[in-house]
């Protein structure tokens, strides 16, 4: 059991010193001495004069409230109290180089970087391009979340979060990185079967994919889209994540919504024109304002800013641009070797499926 008495003591004690401690200052020179022998040794090493160390020194002394050495005429000898400072200034010495190395860290790429972002953008966009942006800095750990659930940056859930939500709170860091247009997608095998829709009442016939999750309102888009039109009978299937999604529109379970990008990096998808269904979220990137004063994180940054440039990339501008209007685009080599996105994900069906038949 604690010695209650003792313990307060001590408590108290620690509190009433806390702010007249000894600096490090005081224990290096003091250190110093007692490594090299002498006060004149000691003022060569540390570049000042003999009067200023011994003034130092003594400054020190009175600040512990102990002698520390003795004056000889061969050099200086430690007290016994000093034998007790002494350690502690090795101490200090050691922590002090503790404090040198993380400086040293923190000013280099190296070390994790925690990316929050929706998975749509993450598994398609991001994830491609980011293998190259961590082969240009070996040191870095790119630790990438792809969730539909926005992060929390205040509560240290991320380091960076890119979502398609505005952020909610204060004392955050918020950068409009683009905007994302939506609009329906089909499978060519799918259009071959049942037509293509170009009204909302033509659409309305056709078999409706969906994405629910956080940041994505599909139902409320259905609803504006068909109001007062039944969901069994015109939604095929539901999906929470955007790669499902994107599977169930590429073997032509019916249509659904996609990034107008999708052609250019290579959904096996076209794009289905219907009057004025289109959708569209602005992107947001969110971090603590601290976090942008770590060199790894600041770079990260500029490379996500970069990544959603709409001078590089117009689909990523405030104004809908049609897929069709992006040829140029989408037969960049450049473009392609970058962002293979849906590329390896085959759409065709095999022979065994037959045509596709509306149940």
């Amino acid at each position: 059991m604690p010695n209650t008495k003792t313990d307060s003591g001590v408590q108290h004690l620690e509190h009433e010193n806390y702010y007249s401690m000894p600096n490090w200052a005081g224990a290096r020179i003091f250190l110093e001495v007692m490594r090299c022998g002498s006060f004149r040794s000691a003022a060569l090493k540390l570049n000042m004069s003999i009067n200023t160390l011994r003034d130092r020194l003594s400054g020190f002394e009175r600040q512990l409230g102990l002698t520390l050495v003795t004056r000889h005429v061969d050099g200086v000898r430690i007290t016994p109290e000093g034998e007790l400072v002494l350690a502690a200034a090795k101490r200090m010495e050691a922590a002090s180089f503790d404090f040198l190395r993380a400086r040293s860290q923190s000013t280099m790429l190296k070390g994790e970087v925690r990316l929050s972002v929706t998975e749509g953008l993450g598994t398609f966009w991001l994830a491609p391009r980011i293998v190259e942006f961590q082969r240009a800095h070996p040191q870095l750990i790119v630790n990438m979340r792809c969730a539909m659930h926005p992060a929390d940056v205040l509560r240290l859930e991320t380091d960076l979060a890119v979502q398609i939500t505005p952020p909610r709170g204060e004392n955050m860091k918020m950068v409009k990185l683009g905007r994302l247009h939506a609009m329906p997608f089909a499978s060519q095998e799918y259009l071959n079967t049942f037509g293509c829709p170009t009204t909302r009442q033509e659409l309305q016939r056709h078999r409706i994919v969906l994405q629910l999750a956080d940041q994505i309102t599909s139902m409320e888009d259905f609803n504006r889209i068909f109001p007062g039109v039944p969901e069994v009978g015109t939604i095929a299937i539901k999906a929470n994540v955007s790669s499902a999604h994107y599977w169930f529109i590429a073997r032509s379970a019916g249509i659904g919504m996609l990034p107008t990008y999708a052609p250019a990096i290579g959904a096996r998808v076209v794009p289905v024109e219907v009057e004025d269904v289109r959708i569209a979220h602005d992107i947001w990137l969110t971090y603590h304002p601290d976090a942008s004063k770590m060199p790894r994180v600041r770079r990260l940054i500029d490379w996500l800013v970069e990544a959603f440039s709409h001078k590089r990339f117009p689909w990523f501008g405030d104004d809908f641009i049609h897929p069709r209007d992006l040829p140029s685009r989408i037969n960049d080599a450049s473009i392609n070797e970058l962002f293979e996105g849906f590329a390896g994900m085959d759409s065709a069906p095999t022979a065994s499926t037959g045509a596709v038949k509306r149940p």
